[in-house]
């Protein structure tokens, strides 16, 4: 916003997670109704949460069924699914593309493996989901995602052919910057690439270990900036400078 010379703030709302939080997440989408708010990015664990509460969803949110973007038009909250768009828009920049038929792993079943899972099968990528409860996962297969258990066993079968790996848990965050994703004693697929969506720290173990053993790997920074750029130009019809952006997430990084 500073960048445009535009007047407004963008901070953090801290809301518990269900059913503990329903009132405090409900109480700010009526203040976005209202128009005290421009817009909302919704974040683990409330992706899902919130679509009770919204009026209307855009396609991509309504087959992905989370939302992180939340939009009033005419009164009415629409909830948009942002990190689709946007992951796929790093992962050109990091270079990598996907011929039809690719083998790619993604660990987790929350909204943001739905995102990413969503977005490389319907590029054609043939996509295992690896989840602790693979229950909670069986949505995937209708986008023809294979699914199986996060266990060194399970996923070990996969990695032959696989050409890229996506965490989409928050394994390796901050405050636990130590933990990994990656099962014990498995070894990575060659010439893989590793992106976990991990932004804080820069540089999760995940990327660490991929680095170690001679993958390239990226965080993701690239599809935080992205995500909430086109966040931005849905609230407020203007291109936001994704440069401002990245050096404002190394600024507050450093701090």
């Amino acid at each position: 916003m500073q960048a445009l010379g535009l007047e407004g703030r963008y901070q953090l709302i801290p809301i518990p997670p269900m059913p503990e939080g329903e009132t405090a997440l409900r109480e700010q989408l009526d203040r976005l109704r209202r128009g005290e708010l421009d817009g909302l990015n919704v974040t683990i664990p409330h992706k899902q949460a919130v679509i009770p509460w919204v009026d209307e969803l855009t396609p991509v949110a309504k087959e992905v069924n989370a939302v992180n973007t939340l939009i009033r038009s005419k009164g009415r909250l629409v909830g948009d699914n942002t990190d689709v768009p946007g992951f796929l828009a790093d992962l050109r920049l990091c270079g990598v593309d996907g011929e039809a038929g690719a083998a790619c792993l993604v660990l987790g079943a929350g909204g943001a493996a739905r995102a990413v899972a969503y977005a490389l099968a319907h590029l054609g990528w043939q996509v295992t989901v690896a989840a602790r409860n693979t229950e909670a996962a069986q949505p995937f297969t209708r986008w023809q995602c294979r699914v199986v258990a996060l266990t060194r066993e399970a996923i070990q079968p996969v990695l032959p052919c696989c050409r890229l790996i996506v965490n989409a848990t928050p394994v390796g965050m901050h405050p636990y910057p130590q933990g990994s994703p990656w099962p014990v004693d498995l070894a990575f697929p060659q010439g893989a690439f590793v992106y976990d969506l991990v932004y804080n720290p820069q540089n999760t173990r995940l990327v660490r270990q991929a680095g170690e053993a001679g993958l390239a790997a990226n965080s993701g920074i690239g599809m935080l900036v992205e995500q909430g750029a086109l966040s931005f130009e849905r609230w407020l019809g203007q291109v936001p400078s994704r440069q401002a952006m990245r050096q404002a997430i190394f600024r507050a990084q450093e701090t």
